[in-house]
């Protein structure tokens, strides 16, 4: 890859990772559209330690007082944690997790082999691009996190498995699911960017794992690059999102989804 390439790449999964427009369908399409070659699994991983490093930065303080927490309710640390709400919410996060390794698991190569076309991504670029649309408009609760109980995390964790299809976007349905069980749009993308920190990790290890067993040569100037490049756009898009979230809500972005779902039909039908 070039350095103009590895750039662009870099950024462009930094700020999708957490925006509800779907990283992998911005990643896939250059190289479906523009001819660009794959950036590969080394430069994957790296930019998915990236954003990890970004997100748990970021919200430090919470990862912070659920890992305590979470300790005390397995009978270590302190106890006076055990049955507060944030080790309840870790229990939620590690729980709601697993559908989307189970899924990432069973269905990772059939997937790869016939889901990453820019047909489907246009396809669930506007069905899902519609659905956040509705879930933002109807929404008119404003929640706290604690109110949608085990069943409703559990619910947003399937939803996330759905988001291994390309352009469904895992943010943007787990935000979607949120919405319309009456979270507050703020508190609906925290529960998702808290529930990003076990998916990232598991895809970045599960890309790992592929690239040690694999004979793919490693450009660990290219990792730096695309790594650092990455957690500077994923702090960034996850600081102004937050900002600007109650402001604007969630439509500009379902509006970008429709005019992309839209291009890519109309580039795919020319």
């Amino acid at each position: 890859m070039s350095t103009l390439e590895i750039i662009i790449l870099a950024i462009l999964q930094g700020l999708t990772e957490f925006l509800p427009i779907s990283s992998s369908a911005h990643l896939i399409l250059p190289s479906q559209l523009l001819g660009w070659q794959d950036q590969g699994q080394a430069f994957d991983v790296a930019v998915h330690v990236g954003t990890l490093f970004a997100v748990m930065l970021y919200f430090r303080k919470e990862v912070g007082s659920m890992i305590i927490a979470w300790i005390g309710t397995i009978g270590f640390g302190p106890s006076k944690h055990s049955g507060s709400f944030d080790g309840k919410l870790a229990w939620w996060i590690l729980l709601a997790s697993i559908p989307l390794g189970l899924v990432g698991l069973l269905a990772a190569d059939f997937i790869e082999e016939h889901l990453r076309s820019a047909l489907v991504i246009a396809a669930t670029t506007l069905i899902f691009g519609f659905l956040l649309g509705f879930a933002d408009i109807k929404a008119k609760e404003n929640n706290s996190l604690e109110s949608i109980g085990f069943k409703g995390a559990m619910l947003i964790g399937l939803a996330q498995a759905i988001a291994l299809i390309p352009g469904t976007s895992r943010s943007g349905i787990t935000m979607t699911i949120g919405l319309i069980l009456g979270l507050s749009r703020d508190n609906a993308a925290r529960f998702s960017f808290l529930l990003s920190i076990p998916a990232i990790i598991m895809t970045g290890g599960y890309l790992a794992m592929k690239l040690i067993t694999s004979t793919e040569a490693v450009n660990w100037m290219t990792m730096g690059l695309g790594s650092l490049l990455a957690f500077i756009s994923a702090y960034a898009c996850i600081h102004y999102f937050l900002i600007l979230l109650d402001k604007l809500g969630m439509m500009p972005f379902v509006i970008y989804r429709l005019i992309l779902g839209v291009g890519l039909l109309w580039f795919i039908m020319a």
